[in-house]
C-alpha cells in the first residue's frame, strides 16, 4: 500500500483515477481548489477511511508525507483555461515546481499529466514523442499549450539535475462520465447539445480531426506508466483511432436519436487541423493500449450526461 498525491483530485480523469487507486488498496489524498473540478464527482468516496480530501491551490507550496504524485491540477478545456491564462500559466509553472520541491523532499515518484497540446497545429501526423511541435508562444492558447511544455522541461531539468524520478504523459482527447457540462470539448459540446435537441455547432468545416480515448482507458495508461521502472517519458497516451468532427457529431446525433441540426461557425484561433497519437512507444513499453471503441464509450457518456441532467431539471 502506498501513499499517493492525486492533485486535481476532483476533476474529470482525476476523479477516475482517485476510485482506480482506492481500488487497488492505496491511501489516497486529492487536493483540488474546485476551480475545474467537482465535489460531485467525489462526494461518494468521502467516508472511505483510506481517502482524504484536502482543498488547496498548487500555486502555493505544501507540506505532505507521499510515496508517489500524479499531478494533474490544471484546467484543460480551453473555455477554462483561456478564461484567466495567466492563472493558467502559473498552474503550469508555479504549481508544478511546488509538486517538485515536494517529489525531491520526501523522494517521491512524480507523473506530470502533460497533454497532445505541446504538438500544437502538428505538421507530423500522427504525432510520435520524438516530435517537437508546432506551438503559438503568443496566440490565445499559448497558456495552456506552453505552460505544458514548461512543465514537461522543469520535470526533467529537475530529474537531470536533482535526481528526482519523474514520468511524462501525454494525454490525447478523453471523454466519459463526468465530464463537465459547459467546459467547451467537443464531445461534452455535441452530447449537451444533442440531449436538449439543440443545434450541434461545428467549428470549420468539420474535416479537423482527433483521437478520442475512454476514460477508463486513459486512467489504466497512467498506472502503468507509474509503475514503470527506468522510463521517463513523455509517452503518449490516447486512441489512434482518427475521426472528423463530422463524423463525431453524426454518431452523436444517431446514439441520443436527437433531431438537431448541424450548424457551422468559424474555427477559432489555432485550432489544430489534424490531432492523433503514435501509441507505439506505450504499446512496447507499457503493454497498453486503448479497448473501449468510440462508440461503446459514447453510449456510457450519454447514458451519464443524461441522468445528470434529469438530476438537474428535478432539483
Amino acid at each position: 500500500m502506498k501513499r499517493i498525491l492525486v492533485t486535481g483530485g476532483g476533476g474529470f480523469i482525476g476523479s477516475h483515477l482517485v476510485e482506480a487507486l482506492l481500488a487497488q488498496g492505496h491511501e489516497v489524498m486529492c487536493l483540488d481548489n474546485f476551480f475545474t473540478g467537482s465535489k460531485a464527482n467525489i462526494r461518494h468516496l468521502l467516508g472511505e477511511p483510506r481517502f482524504e480530501l484536502i482543498r488547496h491551490d498548487i500555486v502555493e507550496p505544501i507540506l505532505l508525507e507521499v510515496d508517489q504524485i500524479f499531478n494533474l491540477a490544471c484546467p484543460a478545456s480551453p473555455v477554462h483555461y483561456q478564461l484567466n491564462p495567466v492563472k493558467t500559466v502559473k498552474t503550469n509553472v508555479l504549481g508544478t515546481l511546488n509538486m517538485l520541491g515536494l517529489a525531491k523532499r520526501v523522494k517521491a515518484r512524480i507523473l506530470q499529466a502533460s497533454t497532445s497540446e505541446v504538438y500544437g497545429d502538428p505538421q507530423v501526423h500522427p504525432q510520435p514523442e520524438t516530435y517537437w511541435g508546432h506551438v503559438n508562444p503568443i496566440g490565445p492558447r499559448s497558456c495552456y499549450d506552453e505552460g505544458k511544455r514548461l512543465a514537461e522541461t522543469l520535470m526533467m531539468d529537475y530529474h537531470r539535475n536533482n535526481r528526482v524520478d519523474v514520468r511524462i504523459v501525454r494525454i490525447f482527447n478523453t471523454y466519459g462520465p463526468r465530464m463537465a457540462f459547459e467546459d467547451g470539448r467537443v464531445v461534452s459540446n455535441f452530447v449537451i447539445q444533442a440531449l436538449r435537441n439543440q443545434d450541434i455547432t461545428v467549428y470549420g468545416d468539420g474535416s479537423q480531426t482527433r483521437s478520442f480515448c475512454y476514460v477508463s482507458d486513459m486512467v489504466a495508461g497512467l498506472l502503468a506508466m507509474m509503475e514503470q521502472e527506468r522510463l521517463t517519458g513523455p509517452i503518449n497516451l490516447g486512441n489512434p483511432g482518427e475521426f472528423t468532427i463530422l463524423e463525431l457529431a453524426r454518431k452523436v446525433i444517431e446514439l441520443t436519436g436527437a433531431k438537431s441540426r448541424i450548424v457551422y461557425k468559424s474555427l477559432p484561433a489555432d485550432d489544430p487541423r489534424q490531432r492523433q497519437p503514435d501509441i507505439g512507444l506505450a504499446q512496447d513499453k507499457l503493454g497498453w493500449e486503448p479497448k473501449v471503441a468510440l462508440e461503446e464509450g459514447l453510449r456510457a457518456t450519454i447514458a451519464d450526461f443524461s441522468q445528470r441532467l434529469s438530476g438537474r431539471r428535478e432539483s
